[in-house]
């Protein structure tokens, strides 16, 4: 083992990723291991950190319906809160009647939410860049515990008012793009090559199941606790994980005290050594950053000119979708160059933010009462892709070595494709009529 682990320090410099299986000691446990238990541990902090990012698309509902609201004139009541607490009769008797409600209008709903994301798209690569400077045990840890304490304190950032709310959410989505983007340093010493897919799968899976579990359970809190407990129980729960996170949790294998000596050798001789450039990895970020503002800017610009809004939501979605999946699909057939391939990778990121402004608010169109609920339901089924990204990827490169990339690029051009000709032929902007408000006149 100590010659592998020499062998392997020589070969330090070298930019291939395969290791040759020779130099490379007993594997050792794989599900029991420390490694697999660091996987499990990201899986419970993505998980935290996905249901602060989408308990407000939950609450939301509670936070603007209340039984505060006065009946109409004749006893009429308009636009009571039924579908979403489970019928109309026990709605507004089961609402907690000490948690504050806000005159809020859809499009206040809406910049709301979209203020969880002004901040990711910035510190997503930056924070990789200083995990890898400081450590992610650091980066992540702190970030974690400042989000948890941020999620404590939005019912109060909420009573200031609405300027406060919306800038404590983008403090919050700043912090809460270190917790997702400073997490992938660490798989660079923890990680094999050759298990990099099933370690990072695991991790990033608590994304899911986070929305999936405030989603389940957001409502039910709302409805018998009030909106502001789904905030101060998710608060408590991070900073709490926060304390099990520094104890559990280090950079590398080599500062792990309680680490089996197999396994360690394991990890450090099959790891190859990488190159990393933090102004590349930031640069697609910052691209789609501009290319999101520009793209709101662009479609505010169209409906001025009487542009129909379902033609402004599809031409935002098609020029987001299928410009940056093309340049893909065309990238494997080009003359292999650093300067091209950087363009269009950078250029492919950048431009997949201009469907910001197409059919990812897309559902503030169809039903703005029930947006909140369809934006986190949606935004957590999208996190299938980040489920299953890593471990296709990884079957279709060992399958083969040579046109695994073209064939992971033809895979996301087919899908991209199939779903932006789904959302061409049957994407509506007009309220259905299942989200209408109802009136009731009482007799």
């Amino acid at each position: 083992m100590a010659e592998s682990s020499t062998t392997a320090g020589k070969r330090k410099c070298s930019q291939d990723p395969q290791v040759d299986e020779k130099l490379v000691p007993k594997q050792g446990p794989s599900f029991c291991s420390t490694r697999y238990g660091i996987a499990f541990i990201i899986h419970i902090c993505n998980l935290i950190a996905m249901a602060q990012c989408v308990v407000m698309n939950i609450t939301m509902v509670a936070m603007v319906n209340s039984t505060d609201h006065q009946l109409q004139f004749n006893g009429s009541a308009e636009g009571l809160p039924g579908d979403s607490f489970g019928g109309l009769n026990n709605a507004p008797d089961s609402l907690p009647a000490g948690a504050p409600v806000y005159d809020w209008s859809p499009q206040i709903q809406g910049i709301i939410f979209s203020s969880a994301n002004y901040g990711m798209m910035l510190t997503l690569a930056l924070s990789g860049y200083l995990a890898g400077r400081v450590g992610t045990k650091r980066v992540v840890g702190v970030s974690l515990f400042a989000s948890s304490l941020l999620s404590i304190l939005t019912p109060l950032a909420a009573e200031l008012g609405l300027v406060c709310l919306i800038a404590t959410r983008i403090v919050q989505s700043l912090i809460q793009g270190s917790t997702f983007g400073g997490q992938y340093a660490l798989w660079e010493r923890w990680g094999p090559p050759h298990e990099r897919s099933r370690l990072c799968s695991i991790g990033l899976s608590g994304m899911m199941l986070g929305t999936f579990f405030i989603i389940l359970l957001g409502g039910i809190i709302c409805q018998t606790l009030g909106w502001p407990f789904a905030f101060y129980i998710l608060g408590g729960i991070g900073c709490v994980y926060c304390l099990l996170w520094f104890v559990l949790v280090y950079d590398d294998p080599v500062s792990h005290p309680w680490i089996n000596v197999t396994e360690k050798d394991y990890i450090i001789s099959s790891l190859a050594h990488q190159i990393q450039n933090g102004f590349l990895s930031a640069l697609p970020f910052i691209i789609a950053w501009v290319f999101g503002i520009l793209g709101g800017q662009m479609a505010d610009f169209l409906l001025t000119k009487n542009f129909r809004l379902i033609t402004v939501r599809k031409t935002a979605t098609f020029l987001g979708n299928f410009p940056s999946s093309a340049l893909l699909v065309v990238l494997p057939y080009l003359t292999p160059s650093y300067v091209t391939t950087m363009t269009l990778l950078t250029l492919s990121c950048g431009l997949c933010a201009i469907c910001q402004s197409g059919i990812y608010i897309n559902a503030l169109d169809i039903a703005p009462r029930h947006s909140s609920f369809l934006m986190g339901a949606t935004r957590g089924f999208a996190y299938v892709a980040a489920i299953l990204a890593p471990t296709v990827n990884g079957f279709l490169l060992n399958q083969d070595p040579e046109f695994g990339w073209r064939n992971v690029f033809l895979l996301l051009f087919a899908i991209n494709l199939l779903g932006l000709i789904f959302y061409l032929i049957f994407g509506e902007a007009v309220v259905q009529d299942w989200a209408k408000e109802r009136k009731l006149t009482h007799l």
